[in-house]
């Protein structure tokens, strides 16, 4: 008969008990004298090396912490299982290995035809009020107005300018970067034995220079009262009315992706951000929400940087994402580990629309087990699930650990390749490019010119990112397999003409937008 005394349990075989004496932990300890009757279980589950029959209770146990704490993967893995229920992340969050209690994921009805809205078909009659639905009437005749103001002020002599001037002036900005002449001189576009005609033939260099000079978006006097509170008052009213309109314009497909542009730019400017993983590396960051099918920029929103003598802003992935998805359902967001987080995806799904994105290891939400890369092998994958949210570790190479997180996908899929990659990579690696695609048509065929102002790079953006979105546009809404005529009847020759011009500048990226014409 077994007897307790103090913490120790003796065998009244003391031969025995010498040669099967083992220590416990604090927990097995608590176990066994609250529950003594199950002490032998306890016994025989808790060992690995050694083997006891029921008949063998005799076993001296002393208080003492568990020997394998030392050894750090045991150490993780206590942390990490959560008994019987999976696997616990430092903020509490239980991931469990199989998907048996996950919840299935069924899209919420949309409402809304991808592509251009009804508002802008009925506008669209040709190339010209194409491109106008993005620099409308409004938005030229108040570049307009602060034109002639500040040439008033500063230009002796000066002669107004006129709707048809600045729009002849953007003409000139967009074919000059159909030429890909952003880095040549204005002055070479005019020569007469080496330049353009169209740019002779449309206004003098004098008169684009004196234009490129006193172009202004505001009025520059009442600018500093505004400037205190707003980094971007030199053109903030401007870049308001351009971006009301995107989302007016077009409807988004079912997978969008946010990520940032970067505006190039070296001068002056309160909020220069430096990103030296972009080609630029300086410039103005942009939030951008762009259709994946065809790059489309449904939204936009400039980083300013963050308030003088304010903190760091917490959670600001999180906001950028609410912010620019705000107004969509149905659709799946595709973003980077940036934005990335289980909170993020818990407020996206209350608004119905799914996250697809990659995710930082250093999130409390993600279990430990997913972090570990010691022990698995190469092209590995390991699923967490919770009850709407999927986490994947996937092994591309011995000691890499690539990680992301989906409220769209809800089982443990992988690609029939080579690689084995999970469905999810292969879904996040489809839609990640859209605003990078935008980011490079843009910036191969800009209109840029040299400049130290910045509100005036980022007026030449809003015209490269208006041009790609006009010519997206024109393709969708030319009936496929229509024809230019030379007699007329829906597009002239010129017009042709115009539009093949832009699909030049925006070539590279053709092919997303005709997809959507091709049955």
């Amino acid at each position: 008969m077994c007897s307790l005394a103090g913490w120790s349990f003796h065998s009244c075989d003391t031969q025995q008990a010498s040669k099967m004496k083992r220590r416990f932990s604090v927990e097995e300890a608590r176990d066994m004298v609250m529950q003594p009757a199950t002490s032998s279980e306890l016994l025989d589950s808790s060992s690995e090396s050694e083997t006891t029959s029921e008949e063998e209770c005799d076993v001296e146990f002393v208080v003492e912490s568990d020997p394998s704490s030392s050894d750090p993967s045991a150490e993780t893995a206590e942390e990490t299982e959560d008994s019987g229920s999976g696997w616990t992340s430092k903020n509490g969050e239980i991931w469990s290995p199989s998907n048996n209690d996950t919840l299935r994921y069924i899209p919420a009805a949309r409402g809304l035809v991808p592509g251009p809205t009804r508002y802008a078909i009925t506008i669209i009659d040709d190339v010209e009020s194409s491109f106008n639905l993005f620099f409308t009437a409004e938005i030229i005749s108040s570049i307009v107005d602060m034109t002639n103001l500040q040439g008033g002020r500063s230009v002796a002599n000066w002669s107004d300018v006129d709707a048809t001037d600045i729009r002849a002036y953007i003409g000139l900005l967009i074919l000059a970067g159909v030429y890909k002449s952003k880095g040549e001189s204005t002055r070479s576009l005019w020569v007469d034995h080496s330049g353009r005609a169209i740019f002779r033939a449309t206004m003098t260099h004098t008169k684009f220079r004196l234009m490129n000079t006193t172009l202004r978006f505001d009025d520059k006097l009442m600018r500093p009262s505004r400037h205190r509170e707003d980094k971007l008052a030199p053109i903030r009213s401007l870049w308001e009315k351009w971006t009301h309109r995107l989302p007016m314009l077009f409807n988004p497909g079912e997978d969008v992706c946010v990520d940032e542009q970067l505006v190039p730019f070296r001068g002056r400017c309160k909020f220069r951000q430096y990103i030296p993983s972009k080609p630029a590396k300086y410039g103005l960051k942009i939030w951008v929400t762009a259709d994946v099918e065809t790059s489309y920029a449904w939204k936009c929103q400039i980083y300013t940087g963050k308030a003088a003598g304010s903190a760091a802003e917490v959670g600001q992935g999180k906001r950028v994402v609410l912010e620019m998805t705000e107004g969509l359902q149905g659709i799946t967001v595709t973003c980077d580990h940036f934005f990335t987080s289980y909170a993020l995806v818990q407020e996206l799904l209350k608004r119905k629309v799914a996250l697809v994105g990659t995710i930082r290891r250093n999130k409390p939400e993600l279990p430990s087990k997913l972090l570990q890369v010691r022990q698995r092998a190469a092209l590995s994958s390991l699923f967490g699930f919770t009850k709407n949210t999927t986490a994947v570790s996937y092994i591309p190479k011995r000691g890499r650990n690539v990680l992301l997180l989906s409220s769209k996908h809800r089982d443990p899929a992988v690609t029939e390749e080579e690689k084995r990659k999970p469905v999810i990579i292969a879904d996040y690696n489809h839609c990640k490019g859209a605003v990078d695609n935008l980011d490079k048509v843009v910036g191969s065929y800009s209109c840029r010119r040299m400049t130290h102002r910045w509100p005036q790079v980022l007026f030449h953006n809003m015209i490269d990112v208006s041009a790609f979105m006009h010519l997206c546009f024109l393709l969708l809404w030319i009936p496929p397999g229509s024809k230019p005529s030379p007699s007329g009847g829906g597009f002239s020759w010129r017009s042709w003409g115009d539009l093949w011009c832009l699909q030049k500048s925006c070539g590279e990226s053709i092919h997303l937008v005709h997809r959507l014409l091709l049955p």
